[in-house]
């Protein structure tokens, strides 16, 4: 397997933890906000392979708790399995990020207890999932899958969406919200401007709207906050 970033220590990305991101190439979503195109369109080439990154692993135990393996999408690599053993034979504690477009290889995952934490992106209310996705169709009962076995899986997670003012309205919380309701934990997160991002015209939702979009999601899953407000 091919790994087309590391980042070497963050707080961020694992909550709790000392953590080390990586980041796998491709993805089966166009989304026109992806902060990693790049990775996913093939344009940044892998920088390491994994015996490259298991050494590295190696050398870091003890300093770190816990890997982000995120992508693209880590679901659509054939060698995820084996990629998340090893890093689980390391010691470390695994957390995912994923689009939920592969619901039986998360519920592999899960069986076979190769994974701690999962984060999973919900991009929109189901009648404007595809646009936001950048394809022209997506079947959103894998997405409702993806949610069922999440939400019964017994693992800390997260469900997150990236707000951004030109996609998302009031109506389309209330869909989420239906959507997840009773989830442990639910993030909404400012959308960053950024020159590398496929669609340049996308603009960040002001605080007031975060924050009245906040206010509707709590209605159906409490534990909801904001990230990323500037």
């Amino acid at each position: 397997m091919k790994i087309h970033g590391l980042q070497k220590m963050t707080l961020l990305d694992y909550p709790s933890k000392v953590a080390a991101t990586v980041f796998l190439g491709g993805c089966d979503f166009k989304c026109p906000f992806c902060h990693n195109f790049e990775i996913v369109n093939g344009t940044l080439p892998p920088i390491m392979d994994e015996d490259e990154l298991f050494s590295f692993l190696e050398k870091r135990k003890g300093l770190l708790d816990g890997i982000v393996v995120t992508g693209g999408e880590p679901c659509i690599n054939p060698s995820l399995p084996s990629l998340l053993s090893g890093i689980k034979d390391l010691g470390y504690l695994v957390k995912l990020d994923t689009n939920g477009y592969h619901p039986e290889i998360l519920n592999n995952l899960i069986g076979e207890k190769l994974i701690d934490y999962i984060a999973m992106d919900i991009k929109n209310s189901r009648d404007k999932y595809a646009m936001t996705c950048g394809l022209s169709f997506l079947n959103t009962d894998i997405i409702s899958r993806s949610i069922d076995i999440i939400m019964n899986s017994g693992l800390y997670y997260e469900f997150r969406t990236t707000v951004i003012h030109e996609y998302h309205t009031a109506s389309d919380f209330e869909d989420i919200g239906r959507w997840i309701e009773g989830a442990k934990a639910y993030y909404l997160q400012q959308y960053i401007e950024r020159d590398t991002v496929p669609d340049k015209s996308l603009t960040s939702p002001s605080k007031d709207k975060m924050s009245e979009f906040l206010d509707i999601v709590k209605k159906y899953v409490p534990n909801s906050s904001l990230r990323g407000i500037e």
